[in-house]
């Protein structure tokens, strides 16, 4: 059995052990090493963020008995998809399968930003109000499907490798709860870093409760989309430790922090000033200007 076909047998239990492994990493360096001071008990924010990711594998479980890397067996079975009509080395097409879902992943990002119904829905992810591991994994259930019908539309289009859909499973799950993390980088290692992934300090400021600060920085994996696509910034108005993380008009924990809360939010009014066209500070904030000597520092 080659690399190729031992990773397509064994990927459930691969992607369990990414997933574990990162969580384990994760959350030993958030212990040694945090960014910022929660401002939660970690035991509710972490109980409930862990009960909606149960419910959403229950969900996905009755809904989807399949899931991704079956519709790329099935896509493969009847030659489906783009790459099915080229005759390029595998590792070539597992480069372009892996770059082309991330950059799906991105565009999915925007949409949910842009499109008023679903930004209802995302702004689960977005209410949280403290930002570590758990937060990657914080998602509506109505988002998780949505996701998946979508991702299994792009499969079933592009007909990439089933090793890069394993690949790519794995990479996001990791990604999503590094990027997510609570922990410290060297200015003079992240600003490198981020040029080649996502880096925690770089998602942050997508969690900034300022709209103009929200609506940059949607990658999850690879940082060049944002550059490229002008969505792209440096660092938050204010320091990265007085920064508000969450929604400016959502703050109580019960409707945040509890299982409850998060599952209802999508039902309550929505938060206009969160559009996504609104890219420039209005100065309006519920938090304290507590650094207001940080400079706005955007892509160059």
């Amino acid at each position: 059995m080659n690399l190729s076909d031992y990773l397509i047998a064994n990927e459930e239990t691969l992607r369990l052990a990414f997933f574990g492994g990162i969580i384990a990493v994760m959350l030993l360096w958030e212990l040694i090493s945090p960014r910022r001071k929660l401002s939660q008990p970690r035991v509710v924010r972490w109980g409930s963020n862990i009960a909606i990711v149960v419910l959403n594998s229950a969900v996905i479980r009755w809904l989807f008995p399949f899931v991704a890397i079956g519709v790329a067996v099935f896509a493969a079975e009847h030659g489906w998809g783009l790459l099915h009509y080229t005759d390029w080395p595998l590792w070539l097409e597992v480069i372009i399968a892996v770059m082309f879902l991330d950059f799906m992943i991105y565009l999915q990002h925007v949409m949910v930003h842009a499109v008023p119904l679903l930004w209802r829905i995302h702004r689960v992810h977005h209410a949280d109000l403290d930002y570590d591991f758990t937060t990657g994994s914080r998602f509506h259930p109505f988002e998780i499907m949505l996701s998946l019908v979508i991702k299994f539309a792009v499969i079933l289009v592009l007909g990439p490798p089933v090793l890069a859909v394993v690949l790519f499973e794995i990479i996001l799950n990791v990604s999503s709860m590094f990027n997510h993390g609570n922990v410290r980088i060297a200015s003079g290692i992240d600003k490198y870093l981020r040029w080649l992934i996502v880096t925690p300090d770089m998602h942050r400021v997508h969690h900034s409760s300022e709209a103009d600060e929200t609506n940059t920085n949607f990658g999850f994996f690879l940082p060049w989309w944002d550059r490229l696509l002008g969505t792209y910034r440096d660092q938050p108005r204010k320091t990265h430790e007085a920064m508000q993380i969450g929604l400016r008009k959502h703050r109580d924990p019960k409707e945040v922090v509890w299982l409850h809360g998060m599952l209802l939010l999508p039902f309550k009014p929505n938060d206009s000033d969160y559009s996504i066209d609104k890219r420039a500070w209005s100065g309006a904030s519920d938090a304290p200007d507590i650094d207001t000597a940080t400079e706005d520092k955007t892509s160059e």
